[in-house]
């Protein structure tokens, strides 16, 4: 058994890269619990590992006494003279002990299990030293096995573990797949694994780019900034150090290919790439692409930045479910409220914020209730609850509730006067003429919730209220007209003196063919 052990020695600590030392004392530490296992626990026993011989010597230490009185840590005088014959009484006696195999099979078992314990924690180092300083870096293996979610990931010589929190949603591996991920931490004691792995985490994203650019790599372009929704979109802001170099061109490469790599290691993920700007106005403008940017006011103290962009381009900004915005948020580390022209117009108007000062009313609110022609406080007052519920959040009781609140801001001196502005009898969103443009309902309620960055959501329109929007929106406004005065051009006086001047042949010949034809039935009629 003995006589190959020095072999057996040098081949695990070669194939394992372990310290043959560490090794050598896992092992006289397993015969030395094996023995006292089966001689006794009070014996004083030393193993040693003789390299020469490839042996393990157990050496058991008594004291010399002239009467025995503990078998296991006393030896008699005569007995001690026939080891040592120079011995003296109270001197510790080693005496070596043969035949080691016959320690018995428990004996044997408990040494296994020592030199396997041992052999674990030398492992365990092992690792440690050889992927501390590779942490932070993207590591390749093969996917083993899968445990409760978690991805078992085999690195050569050791299993790494991909937690099922930091793998990419609806993106499967199968079983012997090759896969890359980022070395999130390295554990130098760990249960059940001392490497964790991550696939969703923003460094993935961008020690990928660095592998794909090699301008990235050498320091030229620097990355200044990730956000992810992983599997779904991805925002980067990149910087050159040289005016020369194009970043975002460095990084999408030739025909795209350096991106297109990126993706299809990330499965499809879309990844926007910005340039970077320390001007947070001019570096929103760049996150929020492909939507355009009309105005941004910035409040350095607060960190926040209040973007106004076209009407047809508030859902683009937005992005599905708020991504687009929320992506610029966490990219910018700033907080974006993203606002069409409209709803700007509308909050710098004073009836307006009359109406967002009453308890109860929202901007989408504020908005319908604009649509309807209420658009200040003293117009609300003047309103009947029949007139509020035709809104669809608006039940009769708060419809009730708005006016009486409205009546009794009034009474304390609330009015559009008090917020900058005068009340005048035409909507705010009258044209030269006096025409009120009647805007469809559900619009205004879909710009209101587009606003909305927490959640994105856009209302629904059913085909009947689009048909009921655009009999209203047809319908003319002549009662409108007819209150206000128009002045025309002298232009338009003159014409209308020609006009008038000429004729009645002259008039009826420029009329169409049909409506002569018409006017001759109804004179032959009459006559």
């Amino acid at each position: 058994m003995l006589s190959d052990l020095k072999r057996i020695i040098d081949q695990i600590c070669r194939d394992r890269g372990f310290d043959k030392k560490l090794l050598i004392e896992a092992i006289e530490e397993a015969v030395e619990s094996a023995a006292k296992k089966k001689l006794g626990s009070r014996r004083d026993i030393e193993v040693r590992f003789n390299e020469e011989f490839g042996e393990v010597e157990v050496f058991q230490f008594r004291t010399v006494v002239q009467e025995v009185e503990d078998e296991q840590t006393e030896i008699s005088i005569e007995d001690a003279k026939s080891l040592d014959p120079e011995v003296q009484l109270d001197d510790e006696l080693g005496e070596k002990m043969e035949n080691i195999e016959d320690l018995g099979r428990i004996a044997a078992q408990s040494a296994k299990q020592v030199i396997i314990h041992k052999m674990k924690d030398a492992e365990r180092d092992v690792i440690f030293e050889m992927f501390k300083d590779r942490k932070g870096e993207i590591v390749s293996g093969i996917v083993q096995r899968f445990e409760r979610g978690n991805m078992i990931v085999n690195l050569g010589r050791t299993d790494a573990i991909l937690p099922r929190d930091q793998q990419i949603p609806k993106r499967s591996f199968k079983q012997g797949d090759r896969i890359r991920a980022y070395l999130e931490d390295v554990r130098q004691s760990a249960r059940d694994s001392q490497l964790i792995l991550s696939r969703t985490c923003n460094d993935f994203l961008a020690k990928l780019f660095t592998m794909e650019v090699p301008e990235i790599a050498e320091g030229i372009v620097e990355i200044m900034g990730v956000s992810r929704e992983p599997g779904f979109r991805a925002k980067i802001a990149v910087s050159s150090l040289e005016t020369d170099v194009d970043p975002v061109g460095a990084c999408v490469g030739m025909k795209g290919s350096r991106v297109q790599n990126v993706v299809q290691e990330l499965q499809g993920e879309r990844i926007d790439i910005v340039p970077w700007s320390p001007d947070p106005a001019k570096y929103v403008y760049n996150a929020l692409a492909p939507a355009h940017v009309s105005m941004v006011m910035a409040d350095e103290e607060a960190q926040t930045l209040l973007v106004v962009v076209p009407n047809d381009q508030l859902s683009l900004a937005i992005g599905r479910q708020g991504q687009n915005v929320r992506l610029a948020s966490r990219l910018l580390g700033w907080r974006i409220d993203v606002k069409s022209e409209q709803r700007y117009a509308n909050l710098e108007d004073p009836g307006y914020q009359t109406l967002l000062a009453i308890d109860g009313i929202e901007e989408p609110l504020a908005d319908q209730l604009l649509a309807r022609g209420v658009f200040s406080i003293e117009r609300l007052a003047e309103a009947t609850v029949e007139d509020l519920i035709v809104i669809r959040s608006v039940d009769e009781e708060q419809a009730q509730h708005l006016i009486d609140t409205a009546v009794r801001m009034i009474g304390e001196g609330v009015g559009t006067a008090s917020f900058g502005g005068e009340d005048v009898e035409a909507a705010p969103d009258s044209d030269v003429n006096g025409n009120v443009a009647v805007e469809p309902e559900v619009e205004v309620e879909a710009e209101a919730a587009a606003a909305d960055t927490d959640t994105g959501n856009i209302a629904a329109e059913s085909p009947e209220e689009q048909a009921v929007e655009e009999v209203v929106a047809e319908q003319p406004t002549e009662d409108v007209t007819e209150e206000l005065l128009v002045e025309e051009s002298p232009e338009e006086q003159a014409v209308e003196e020609v006009v008038a001047e000429q004729p009645a042949e002259d008039v009826t010949e420029e009329l169409p063919v049909e409506e002569v034809a018409e006017g001759q039935a109804v004179e032959d009629e009459q006559k």
